[in-house]
């Protein structure tokens, strides 16, 4: 299921982190970091899925 959200995260980040933690402070947080720039956006999205459980 990880690796679902992982290649949804690339694909649209703030979606990986929804699945992962729903409308968290992560997933607003993933929102602006896409907003400011897709690669940051991407990073953290993989970041929560991989550390947050």
């Amino acid at each position: 299921m990880d690796l679902l959200r992982i290649i949804l995260a690339i694909l649209l980040p703030p979606l990986g982190v929804f699945l992962q933690v729903g409308f968290g402070m992560h997933f607003w947080l993933n929102i602006l970091l896409t907003i400011l720039g897709y690669i940051p956006g991407i990073i953290h999205a993989i970041w929560v899925i991989v550390k947050v459980k």
